[in-house]
């Protein structure tokens, strides 16, 4: 299969920058990230017809997957190459909780306005419902009711995007 630059390209300008701070939170070489960027933009490529769901969701799992290659291959010998990543157990640890972050505010993004905003007071602002309710200036149990059927809502996109619980 001929490679389509064009193709390559989009993605790399798409996601590139993303990708690349991504792969820096858990590595500091600069040079290390950009490889991982591109070999993991190569990869997406070459199976994109496979890609069910999220281009971006695909593209950082397949990075964390590749981390994770380089991180058990610098292990197996140390001597001939150089992970690059600083904590090598709790950079792993970091890459997994950061993609988690990643896919879940790509899933918030997808529910409606009124579903996020109360899942963002409630869960990441740990408002009250009664706090809530003031701040998104509508009734207690409405705030009850659309967390309730954001949470689901939030679940099957989250099953759309390929996320295990």
């Amino acid at each position: 299969m001929p490679l389509d630059e064009d193709v390559v390209a989009s993605i790399y300008r798409e996601h590139g920058p993303a990708l690349r701070r991504f792969v820096l939170s858990a590595s500091r070489d600069p040079q290390l990230a950009e490889d991982v960027v591109q070999e993991t933009v190569l990869r997406v490529w070459q199976h994109a017809p496979e890609i069910n769901g999220s281009l971006r969701s695909y593209l950082y799992r397949t990075a964390r997957n590749i981390m994770i290659d380089n991180y058990r291959r610098a292990q197996r010998r140390p001597e001939t190459l150089e992970s690059g990543l600083t904590d090598h157990g709790g950079a792993m640890e970091k890459v997994d909780e950061l993609l988690i972050r990643v896919l879940i505010e790509e899933a918030l993004l997808r529910l409606s306005k009124e579903h996020r905003d109360v899942l963002v007071a409630l869960h990441y602002r740990r408002f009250t419902v009664n706090e809530a309710a003031v701040q998104l200036n509508i009734p207690s149990g409405t705030v009850k009711s659309r967390a309730y059927y954001a949470v689901r809502a939030l679940r099957t996109i989250l099953d759309e995007m390929g996320v295990e619980r």
